[in-house]
């Protein structure tokens, strides 16, 4: 296949992904209402503290149901275009459980949201949904250390360093954890997370297919095909809410796509706004654990700027300017730090 060929094939599998999100998404709808899928606003804290900014602030949403799991759209959309079309052993197989991993993770939290009588969270409590999601990264990192036989890992303008199947399961385990949790901490505005998420994907989608990972390229653009169709019915006012099982499944699979492409140290700079909103939550517990006051008048990050009075869509749409540019940034090392 000649480069065009590649894009083309690309391009195709994101149209595939947008299509038929924009066609599951009246079938989500439907069952979303008929089976009161309703988001409960979550009340503490993961130290149990109560939330009383972050509840004023969002009070407005919770006045009349507001559906959430939407992310089952993507997770559907995407197995089915890349099991059809794409699914690849070497290449696309591993994203994809990834993907499904964390979706499986988010699902069950999403059900207990919903479903459940629990108070606080309204989900699975924190250390559980972490082990859980932690189990997802070993497995896979096994998987791709001793049986994809990875073991070294780039360090850009420098070299690749050896550091063994055991070491390379560990950090594959915690790109997979630490992704997963980012992008669902996230997750908390109208459009914030699926913008930022795709600016990530495509700009992996783009090193992968610089390094002529052309299946790998199509599952990125897959997902950033079922992004753009959401994002399409999430812009404020959002008509529903991707969860946990759309955040989990996107942070899982951006991990695996990360190590994939050997571009696991540029997570960081393609990803910075998922770092600064998931390290702004940690300075925060930080903060008042050990010192007992806060650095933030709310956390994660963006929850702080809509305190002091930026409007919502504000917010989002410079954290999507910011994601671009660290988007392109991050495609520059790649090309100019020996990844592709």
């Amino acid at each position: 296949m000649t480069l065009n060929d590649d894009i083309f094939h690309g391009l195709l599998l994101a149209l595939g992904g947008f299509l038929f999100s924009m066609a599951l998404t009246p079938f989500y709808t439907h069952f979303a209402y008929k089976y009161k899928f309703w988001k409960k606003q979550k009340q503490t804290t993961v130290d149990g503290q109560a939330l009383p900014v972050m509840t004023k602030l969002h009070a407005h949403k919770f006045k009349h149901v507001f559906p959430t799991m939407a992310g089952l759209i993507g997770v559907i959309a995407v197995t089915a275009v890349t099991w059809i079309f794409n699914l690849d052993r070497g290449q696309t197989w591993l994203p994809l459980v990834g993907f499904l991993g964390g979706a499986l993770v988010g699902v069950i939290d999403d059900c207990i949201n919903i479903f459940g009588n629990g108070r606080g969270a309204a989900g699975l409590r924190g250390p559980v949904k972490f082990a859980l999601i932690t189990i997802v990264g070993l497995v896979l990192g096994w998987f791709f250390a001793f049986k994809l036989g990875w073991t070294s890992i780039l360090i850009p303008f420098w070299t690749d360093l050896e550091v063994g199947a055991i070491a390379m399961m560990l950090i594959f385990a915690f790109a997979v954890v630490a992704t997963s949790n980012a992008v669902n901490i996230s997750d908390g505005l109208d459009g914030l997370s699926g913008g930022l998420a795709m600016m990530a994907y495509a700009a992996y989608g783009v090193i992968a297919l610089l390094q002529g990972n052309i299946l790998l390229f199509g599952f990125c653009l897959t997902v950033v095909g079922w992004l753009l169709s959401y994002i399409w019915f999430n812009v404020p006012p959002a008509r529903f809410m991707m969860g946990d099982t759309g955040s989990f499944a996107l942070g899982a699979g951006l991990g695996v796509v990360a190590m994939m492409t050997d571009a696991f140290l540029l997570l960081p700079i393609i990803g910075l706004p998922f770092v600064v909103e998931a390290g702004s939550s940690l300075l925060q517990l930080a903060s008042k654990k050990f010192f007992h006051r806060k650095i933030f008048i709310s956390a994660p990050l963006h929850h702080h700027l809509e305190a002091i009075g930026w409007g919502e869509a504000k917010i989002v749409m410079r954290f999507w300017i910011v994601a671009g540019v660290c988007a392109i940034l991050g495609i520059f090392i790649a090309a100019t730090g020996g990844a592709i």
